[in-house]
């Protein structure tokens, strides 16, 4: 018994401290299926949770976690999804979408 509890807790040791990137951007990943075009921030954050609060983030992009390139602790911004609000709500999401409104000036402010 007690050789199973010691696997079982370093198990989860080793979970709790490899960050829980994985689960989080598979999670986000899946979570992107619930949002609809329209919804409201707090309609957002019920699906998604709550975003990075990562220097680039702003009141109207909001970022999450969505892929591990560099396994270096941080998140960076091509590690991220863009999830862009106009007036309190839901425009779109994803690089190919932040990146057409974007350098279509049409900048979200």
């Amino acid at each position: 018994m007690p050789l199973i509890l010691l696997i079982a807790l370093a198990a989860a040791f080793c979970v709790s401290t490899s960050g829980c990137g994985y689960w989080t951007q598979y999670s986000n990943v899946e979570n992107t299926k619930k949002m609809r075009v329209g919804m409201t921030k707090q309609e957002v954050l019920d699906v998604m949770g709550k975003p990075l609060e990562e220097d680039f983030c702003s009141p109207n992009v909001w970022y999450y976690y969505t892929q591990t390139k560099w396994h270096d602790g941080f998140y960076t911004r091509d590690e991220c999804m863009p999830v862009m609000f106009k007036d309190g709500k839901l425009i779109g999401w994803g690089n190919d979408y932040f990146n057409k409104m974007y350098f279509s000036n049409q900048h979200i402010k």
